[in-house]
């Protein structure tokens, strides 16, 4: 529930820097003046962030998830604006080997007792159809906070089979270079600094 409240906040907060320019479409267009925005909860059961990083400098990949988020998005499809607010817990990273799943919550890399939790929050952008094309917003990650533009590859809303709710999901992709969060690990043996993040994400209509 706190992982929820804060994300509430937080979206809340990106989407007043688009509110402006909301209300100026919706004078201008009638049409818009009717749309309203939406907000949609994050469901954890259906949303993995998951990771790329280097072994050894090209030697292999090593492949990662982490099990638990919680978050808020908040969007109008009609006025092409909306805002993200994802939180991942960082002890929940799982790589399927127990062991390294222990040496990645510790000092040599999340340092989880310290940093808890890691947060994505950006802005909709380069809507198309109602369907937006980039989220640009920041990622903060082990205490350090930087920007980060994720790509949508795939977004789909529909009726929720059960609840009857509007449902979206959606899958986005970026990169970024981990030792500029403090997470260096390995680079003296030659590790690739370069991680692959993917977001596959669902989120249902609140009631």
């Amino acid at each position: 529930m706190q992982l929820r409240a804060m994300a509430r906040r937080a979206v809340r907060s990106v989407m007043t820097a688009g509110a402006t320019a909301a209300w100026a479409a919706m004078a201008i267009s009638p049409a818009a003046a009717h749309a309203a925005p939406v907000t949609y909860e994050i469901e954890p059961g259906h949303t993995y962030p998951s990771f790329e990083a280097d072994h050894l400098g090209g030697l292999s990949v090593w492949r990662g998830k982490f099990n638990k988020t919680a978050g808020q998005i908040v969007m109008d499809k009609a006025a092409g604006t909306g805002g993200v607010d994802l939180i991942v817990e960082m002890d929940s990273v799982d790589f399927g080997h127990d062991q390294m799943n222990a040496v990645a919550r510790g000092p040599q890399l999340f340092e989880v007792d310290k940093f808890p939790h890691a947060r994505f929050k950006g802005n909709l952008v380069d809507f198309t159809d109602g369907a937006p094309g980039k989220v640009v917003g920041e990622l903060t990650l082990h205490g350090v906070t930087r920007p980060l533009t994720l790509e949508i590859r795939q977004f789909k809303c529909m009726p929720h089979p059960l609840f009857k709710r509007e449902l979206c999901g959606a899958d986005a992709h970026a990169t970024f270079q981990r030792d500029a969060f403090g997470l260096d690990a390995g680079k003296s043996y030659g590790f690739k600094m370069d991680v692959t993040l993917r977001i596959q994400v669902e989120a249902i209509a609140a009631e």
